[in-house]
């Protein structure tokens, strides 16, 4: 074991107010076995982020989720490329997330040892629900799914094969594995997908301190140390999908700033217990009512399961991504919760008797049975109970 750097220091308001990302370089001879990079801190003190370059540049990123880092010549920790120890110059990322007022003291240090991280344990595919029947439009077929999820690629507990499992036994037919500031994980997803009957879509949630936005489609990792607009305009270049997460989620809540709007946002997110808050649904609409997706943002057992809520595509050949684009999404509170659907030149609630229709002017109409259809004006419409109790959107 050989140490290729160690630093001490202390960290205050003011350095992060002058630069939230510092760097710390260190460099690597030819025929090193691996890394094992290790940070200490007082987590009382502050959050500090974790993240690493190497010479083809980044690697990956931990956030405030793991005090080390381990990269061997085939395999590393979750969260970062497994392409070897490349010799060179690298550097460890570290970002000031959150730093008390006090200062936090940290310790940081890079060590040239043996690294080898063993691969998950396997997971038995689970027995799916049966497939809820809905209308569609000719050549289209509704699929369920969640668009917000982490493994341990990031701060999540499970690995990608568990959260598929996990995903397929709530009957769900899409999951977008959408870990932080990484891709690490999107190498994973075909195979792991096919073995478990679940399309799984690759994803980055682009993590900062002002708001977070998953980015959709196998584009490559978008750098979440630029600008808002510059993720926005990189997506886009790429051909992927950018969604504002969670805009009104406390201290997550979406605060960076941008000219122009995402396709996607995020209106129902796990955290809105209360579905009579309209909070979330009078950011939207002050947004300028962009696509409207849901996210679970499962982490871990305990958290609200994927699917809750579940966003419902419009898909032609299995295309998930093309449903997005085109905006034929639906979210409801879960997969067998009463939802509404744009199916043609009708709206249909399902599963909703007693609820109202509620218009994009206001206008109100009582749902009578279990399987109601109105004239489908355009623009989003929704579902809600006597006391605004939202049960589901339609875009």
């Amino acid at each position: 074991m050989t140490s290729l750097r160690a630093v001490r220091g202390r960290w205050t308001p003011q350095d992060r107010a002058a630069c939230v990302w510092h760097y710390v370089a260190f460099e690597v001879e030819h025929g090193c076995p691996g890394l094992r990079v290790e940070l200490a801190y007082d987590r009382a003190a502050g959050v500090l982020d974790l993240g690493l370059i190497d010479p083809s540049g980044w690697r990956g990123w931990s956030g405030g989720a793991r005090d080390h880092v381990l990269i061997g010549a085939t395999s590393c920790t979750p969260g970062y490329l497994n392409r070897g120890v490349p010799a060179g110059q690298w550097h460890v990322v570290l970002g000031l997330h959150r730093v008390a007022s006090t200062g936090v003291e940290f310790r940081l240090g890079v060590t040239a040892q043996p690294a080898e991280v063993a691969p998950p344990a396997p997971v038995e595919v689970p027995a799916r629900p049966a497939r809820r029947v809905l209308p569609s439009a000719d050549g289209l077929s509704w699929l369920a799914g969640d668009l917000h999820a982490h493994t341990v690629h990031s701060d999540g507990a499970l690995s990608v094969e568990a959260l598929a499992a996990l995903a397929v036994g709530n009957g769900l037919d899409f999951l977008a594995v959408t870990d932080h500031n990484t891709v690490s994980h999107h190498g994973f997803l075909p195979a792991v997908g096919d073995h478990y009957g679940i399309e799984l879509l690759p994803g980055q949630e682009v993590t900062t301190a002002d708001g977070h936005a998953n980015a959709f489609g196998d584009i490559g990792w978008i750098d979440f140390r630029q600008p808002a607009d510059a993720w926005v305009a990189e997506v886009a270049r790429r051909g992927g999908l950018l969604s504002i997460n969670h805009p009104s989620r406390g201290d997550c809540s979406w605060r960076q700033p941008m000219r122009s709007m995402p396709p996607l946002v995020e209106v129902w997110h796990s955290s809105w217990s209360d579905r009579r808050d309209g909070g979330p649904l009078a950011w939207w609409q002050a947004a300028g009512r962009a696509i409207p997706v849901g996210g679970s943002d499962w982490h871990r057992p305990g958290n609200h399961p994927p699917g809750h809520p579940t966003t419902w595509v419009a898909c032609a050949d299995g295309d998930v991504l093309g449903g997005l684009r085109a905006g034929r999404t639906a979210i409801s509170a879960g997969y067998d919760a009463p939802l509404l659907l744009r199916v043609a030149d009708e709206l249909v609630a399902l599963a909703a008797d007693g609820a109202m229709l509620v218009c994009p002017d206001g206008r109100r109409t009582a749902v009578r049975g279990e399987h109601a259809s109105f004239a489908g004006h355009p623009d989003p419409h929704l579902i809600e109970l006597d006391d605004r109790t939202v049960l589901s959107i339609a875009a």
